[in-house]
């Protein structure tokens, strides 16, 4: 349609949390399977070249995860996107990447299955790529909206998920 959406994950990465540690109302960056604490470090790793980083929500929602003209996507702007490409049942085939996944990649979103960050445990990596929406659900502020790909499926799951957790984010290019 008329979006135009990052083809990759964020890579944003102003400081590394500790994978021992979570927040529902700070910040924090995680990179698949990184201990450590040190910024250069993280970003020398395979996971960070190839998926990207793992936000909890309040990271995603900080200023400087997109650029300038550039925004994390609402519910209904991802809502937009899997309408475009033939419904939630059918848009995830067209979303995901055609090398490591057996998706056709036709929309040129470039899902990979970077996994998930979530108490404490890193779990997930080649079998689902989950995104943070900005839209938060309606349950006193727990949870937010989320789109996931799995690898042995075509559709789009649409649900929520508690803001500790740890999962991917892409930028929609502002209208």
């Amino acid at each position: 349609g008329d979006q135009c959406w990052f083809a990759e994950n964020c890579r944003y990465l102003p400081e590394v949390s500790p994978s021992s540690a979570s927040s529902t109302t700070d910040p924090y960056f995680y990179v698949y399977g990184y201990e450590g604490s040190t910024v250069v470090e993280a970003k020398a790793t395979t996971n960070y070249e190839t998926y990207g980083v793992l936000y909890n929500w309040p990271a995603v929602m900080t200023e400087g995860i997109c650029p300038s003209g550039w925004h994390v996507p609402s519910d209904e702007e991802f809502t937009q996107l899997t309408d475009f490409l033939g419904g939630e049942g059918v848009a995830g085939g067209k979303m995901k990447d055609d090398v490591q996944w057996n998706g056709s990649n036709s929309s040129g979103f470039n899902g990979l299955p970077g996994g998930v960050y979530s108490s404490e445990n890193f779990y997930g990596l080649s079998y689902f790529g989950v995104w943070w929406s900005a839209s938060e659900y309606l349950d006193y502020g727990f949870n937010s909206w989320i789109r996931i790909l799995y690898h042995d499926t075509d559709p789009v799951n649409r649900t929520h998920d508690v803001r500790s957790s740890g999962l991917s984010a892409r930028c929609l290019q502002t209208p």
